[in-house]
Order: structure tokens, then sequence, then C-alpha cells
């Protein structure tokens, strides 16, 4: 299994099995909102504590004067929202309507947070006396020991995120996107540096990797990088303002969720970096009531099918020279249906087109579809040229539903990202069966279709040096030992069932 940040401790996997216990007769996707926001508020807290105590040993009595804190990017928490006082009323009736009280009073305190935060806390159904031991979690475990509050928290926030999505299934395509599909996409934009943007950024998932990214690379987040994003789904934009807030990123979300191609938050937007996993296949969308938009430079996308709208609305919001990656369903590849094979044609005429990847399959808990990564550049180096990637045969399943890349120097993800490195460079040489570059022109002889498996062909079978006698006589061995061991377990089978009054 690929090892993230969360493999080196236990306090998330902690957390997840003490809010499990919550769910009684809350479903998945509103048990979320409990247990991401009590991270949250944990968070905050304790950010607001540390502050707090450095003010106290100024001694100027400024520790209760709000600009204090937000003019270094730390919410204000009142004394009766603070983690404190949560943890004294965890074994009460009261610790439900204690923490909802809490969220309200974080949100007046702060305008950025207002109507963000979840107050649900004091419903029937949810448990109390479990509330109150998930509360003492947090309270009891010392986050130092675990790599430090903000740390700690957000691995937490993102672990959890992942366990919802398992548990939601299908649902979970709104708020997630599998770490290893984002760190793919990120290892080979690589932003450094400019704006980010995620027209459909769900939970915030993008933003994340980008940051830790940023980070591994001596880089500052906030120095950095501009982040932008849009989501469409009210819960979600919340899940994703404080999943950002815990990880000390401050974007532009818009003032609240809405849906990207009728009410587009960042309409002059040109992005150096754009990260995006829309939708798949969506139907349906409104494209007659929005035949006539500036975006469809390529040709309008069919009201079956939003794929390439998406990729429309994309590429429009790319800076001159500004790189996208997007994750799209395998259809978006040769569909020609609804003038989807003539936007493709137009697309890669115009030497926009820089990468295809074939994903493997089952990395997504919410859908068997396979999907493959799209790559833009309105200023690609390797002119005329787009590289194909074949990765259907990376990753290791770590369940029996779930596939997963692996990362570090010799995992999955980096053989990917060496690989577009080396197609960036003009170094690449075609692996059979992986990668192969090709121009337009081979490109329009496909009839434009990007399937990578047309580009790159067969991997070259190894060799067999044994002799065909040798093979046979080996493996018909083999078959006899295993048909003697067959008729060991009938026999072992037969004796059982009669021991307990039934011949076969």
């Amino acid at each position: 299994m690929a090892k993230g940040n969360s493999a080196d401790i236990g306090f998330e996997k902690e957390i997840w099995r003490a809010a499990d216990k919550m769910r009684g007769k809350i479903d998945a996707a509103e048990y979320k909102s409990v247990v991401l926001g009590l991270i949250f508020l944990k968070y905050i807290s304790d950010r607001f504590e540390a502050k707090y105590k450095e003010l106290v040993e100024e001694g100027d009595g400024m520790e209760e004067d709000i600009d204090e804190y937000t003019y270094v990017g730390i919410f204000y928490v009142p004394a009766d929202a603070r983690w404190s006082a949560i943890a004294a009323k965890a074994h009460t009736a009261e610790v439900g309507t204690a923490i909802d009280d809490a969220m309200r009073a974080i949100e007046k305190s702060n305008t950025k947070l207002k109507g963000v935060l979840p107050k649900s806390f004091s419903r029937q159904e949810l448990d109390k006396r479990i509330l109150g031991e998930v509360v003492d979690i947090f309270t009891n475990v010392d986050m130092n020991d675990h790599g430090g509050t903000r740390d700690v928290l957000g691995r937490a926030y993102e672990y959890c995120l992942s366990k919802f999505a398992e548990a939601e299934g299908k649902l979970a395509g709104e708020f997630y996107t599998p770490s290893c599909i984002v760190r793919t996409l990120v290892e080979v934009l690589q932003p450094y540096r400019g704006r980010v943007y995620d027209p459909c950024c769900g939970g915030g998932g993008m933003f994340v990797q980008s940051a830790k990214f940023i980070k591994e690379h001596g880089g500052s987040v906030i120095k950095d990088i501009s982040v932008y994003g849009q989501e469409a789904n009210a819960t979600t934009w919340k899940l994703a303002v404080m999943n950002l807030a815990i990880r000390g990123i401050e974007p532009d979300l818009g003032q609240h969720h809405a849906d990207t191609f009728f009410n587009d938050c960042h309409p002059t937007l040109k992005a150096d970096f754009i990260m995006a996993n829309p939708p798949f296949n969506l139907s349906d969308w409104g494209a007659d009531k929005l035949s006539d938009d500036v975006r469809w430079k390529y040709g309008t996308p069919p009201n079956g099918n939003a794929n390439y709208a998406w990729i429309q609305h994309i590429i429009h919001h790319l800076a001159p020279d500004g790189r996208a990656g997007v994750v799209l369903a395998n259809g978006s590849l040769s569909s020609q249906s609804g003038g989807e094979g003539e936007i493709r044609r137009n697309i890669v005429e115009a030497d926009l087109v820089e990468c295809i990847i074939a994903m493997p399959s089952q990395l997504f808990y919410t859908t068997q579809i396979p999907v493959s990564i799209w790559f833009f550049n309105k200023e690609k180096k390797q002119k005329g040229k787009t590289l194909f990637i074949d990765a259907r045969n990376l990753g290791t399943m770590v369940t029996r539903k779930l596939r997963d890349l692996s990362e570090g120097s010799d995992g999955d993800i980096h053989k990917i990202a060496n690989t577009f490195i080396a197609f960036d460079a003009g170094t690449l040489e075609d692996v059979k069966g992986f990668c192969s570059v090709s121009t337009i022109a081979a490109i329009a002889k496909q009839d434009y279709i990007l399937t990578p498996g047309r580009y790159v062909g067969i991997a070259d079978q190894e060799e067999d040096a044994e002799p065909f006698e040798e093979k046979m006589t080996r493996l018909t061995e083999e078959l006899s030992t295993m048909f003697e061991q067959s008729h060991g377990l009938e026999a072992e089978i037969k004796k059982q069932l009669e021991s307990i009054g039934y011949k076969i």
C-alpha cells in the first residue's frame, strides 16, 4: 500500500473509530460534518490558545483584542467557544448544545466563517456519550507528539475525508478525489508559484496537495501561490473552507457555493495552473441556455455530456502560459457524439494537448468508470507533440475493491512524473506498452482519438527460455500434485460429513 502522511501515526484512525460509533441513526453524509467540524473546532482553538499565551506573556493586555489574531491569520475564539470550555462539558447532556453555541460564537467573531461551520451537535439522534468520548480523544492526545496541531489535525481531516468517501460510495465524488490521483496531477504540473484554480474543488484536496508540494520543495504557500476555487454543493463548499483553513491556506472560493457554468465566481481569472476532477459525464447541465458562451471557442458542447464544457471552461481560464490537468472519463478520449469529436480535433489542432495518461482501474471509491488525465499547455516546450502514457498496469490493490499508486522515489507516481519531465526536456525515448510521443499529424491519422493504447502499442513479451518439453514435464508434475491434494481434500470432506450423519 502506498504510504501517505497518515501512515506514521494512529491518531487519525483513533478519531475515525470513535467517530464511527456516532453513526447510529445518522447517515454518513450527515455525520461527516459532525466529525470534521470537531476537528476544525479543535484546530482553531489550539491555534488561538497558543497565540493567547504569547500575548499574555507580553503583558500588554492585548490577549482579547481580535485584531491581534486576525492580523496573523488566526481565528479569534470567544471564551465560551474555546476547547477547554467544550472539554469541561464532555460528559454532560449539554455537550452537543455547547458545541453548537461555540460554532455560532466563532462565526459571529470571524466573518470569513459565517454560515460555514456545522451546528447540528445537539440533535437528538446523536449519542452524547459517544460525542463526549470523541471530545476526550482530542483533549487527551498531545498534538506535539504527532508533529504539531496543524499537521496532525490536517492529516486527520484528510484521513476522515477518505474514510467518508469509502463509506458513502457514489456520493463521495462530490467531495473527494483519491489522493494518489491528486498527487499525480501535482507532481506533473509542479505548481511552485502563481495562481492555482480548481473550478469544481470538492473538499479542497487539489489545493492541499499543492501546498504540500510547495513545502516539500522549500517554498512558502502563503507567499508563492494564490488559490481560487468554486464548488456547487453547499455542504462540500463548507468542507473545503474548513479543510483549507486548517492547512493555513487562504483561498478565494467565492462568497458561497455556485454552479461553475452559470455563475462563474472568477470570470476574469487567468490561472497559471488548473487542476480539476469534474463530475464524470454530467448530463442535462444546461447547454441550451449557454449556446453562445464565450468559453466555447472550440465548439458548443452537447447537453447530454458536460465533459467538453469542463475542458473548454478550463482552457478559457488558463493564462497565456498556463497549464492544466483534468481527470475525465475515458469516453471523452474517443467520443464522436454531439460534436465532441470535432471539438477534440480543434483542441488538438490548436496544439493544446500536452499529455494523456490512461489511469489504472479501481482508483475511486465512487465509480468503476475508467479514467484518464488530460494535461493542457498554452505554451508547450515540445511544439506539435503529445505524450501518451498507458499507466493501466501500475498500482497495487490495497483492498478487494480499491487500488492505489505508490509514492516515493521508486513509486508509480514518480515513474509517471519522470516520464513527463523527460518528454518536456526532449529526452524521452518511447517505451512499448507504456509511453510514446506522437505528432499532431499522427493523431490526425487516428481520427483525433486520444486513447493512449493506440499510440504506445503492446509491450514486448519476455522470451521464454525454458524448452517446451521441460516446461510440459514440470507443469504436468505440478498438476498431478494438485490433483492428489484435491482428492485428499474430497476424502476428508466426505469423512467429516459422514461423522455428522450425511453420507455422499
